[in-house]
């Protein structure tokens, strides 16, 4: 079981990949005021919002004990950040404090996970 779990936690980790390099290819783009939510970005949150709820139900599987708070705050982060790269996906400029929040959100909710123990 372990093995089952270390991959999926490899798949979160390309999911966050996946959102935060799709952020950092746009900065330029944000600075000059074109920047866009491309769909590797929408795919970084469709996976890591996947493989978080198998992470969390392979562990409770094995009756690990869970600190929910964490987890409920992460999900709550990840739940705005793809809704707002959902909603916006199909337009070709993101408005900055829009785009800027959701690489702010990208990286508190990485903070969150390897701080918060």
């Amino acid at each position: 079981m372990d093995v089952v779990i270390n991959i999926f936690v490899g798949l979160h980790i390309i999911g966050i990949a996946s959102l935060l390099g799709g952020f950092l290819t746009q900065m330029k783009a944000m600075s000059a005021g074109g920047a866009r939510f491309v769909p590797a970005m929408l795919h970084g949150a469709l996976t890591m919002l996947v493989t978080g709820i198998v992470l969390v139900g392979l562990n409770e599987a094995q009756d690990q004990a869970l600190n929910t708070l964490k987890i409920g705050i992460k999900m709550a982060v990840l739940v705005v950040i793809l809704a707002l790269v959902y909603v916006k996906r199909d337009e070709e400029t993101v408005a900055k404090p829009l785009f800027g929040a959701v690489g702010l959100l990208t990286v508190a909710n990485i903070f969150i996970a390897v701080l918060w123990t």
